[in-house]
């Protein structure tokens, strides 16, 4: 019999033969000639305005420029806003720049027509005072004094200073 303590080993048994590599299962050659892609694409969705990142947004430079020509260049940054504006559209992005040189170059470009509608009847009207004041001066025969915006001038100095 056999030592309970120390029992005997089991009889030698050969390692198990080593399992073979997985090979994938061989697929069948589609059924459709190569050169036309399978029916399940994915589809496709619009971007939405989510492009690459770093990508750029069309219209964003020129609406740039167009904000920095609204200052200076009123029509010009006008024309180049709403160019800007229309491109950003149709790409799908906001373009902040483009929306405050068109509203900027509009107000100032009203605001620039006011003061020179202004000015212009401002000199038409100092001219006229002029005119007249002169007028007076030659009735006078170039002799005396007129009154010019509160200005009194002899009819002598302002014969001279115009040229008569």
């Amino acid at each position: 019999m056999t030592d309970p303590q120390n029992p005997t080993p089991p009889p030698y048994e050969p390692p198990a033969a080593q399992p073979q590599a997985y090979q994938p299962p061989a697929y069948e050659q589609p059924a459709y000639p190569q050169s036309t892609a399978p029916a399940y694409a994915a589809p496709a969705y619009p971007s939405a305005g989510y492009d690459a990142p770093g990508a750029p947004i069309p219209g964003r430079t020129m609406g740039i420029v167009a904000f920095i020509l609204s200052f200076f260049a009123q029509p010009v940054a006008l024309i180049l806003g709403i160019i800007a504006l229309v491109q950003s559209k149709k790409a799908g992005h906001k373009n902040g720049f483009a929306v405050a040189a068109i509203i900027i170059s509009a107000v100032l470009l009203v605001v620039g027509i006011i003061v020179a509608i202004a000015l212009v009847a401002w000199f038409g009207s100092a001219a006229a005072d002029l005119g007249t004041q002169l007028q007076a001066c030659l009735d006078n025969g170039g002799v005396g004094t007129v009154e010019i915006n509160g200005i009194t001038m002899s009819c002598e100095e302002l014969l001279s200073e115009s040229g008569y």
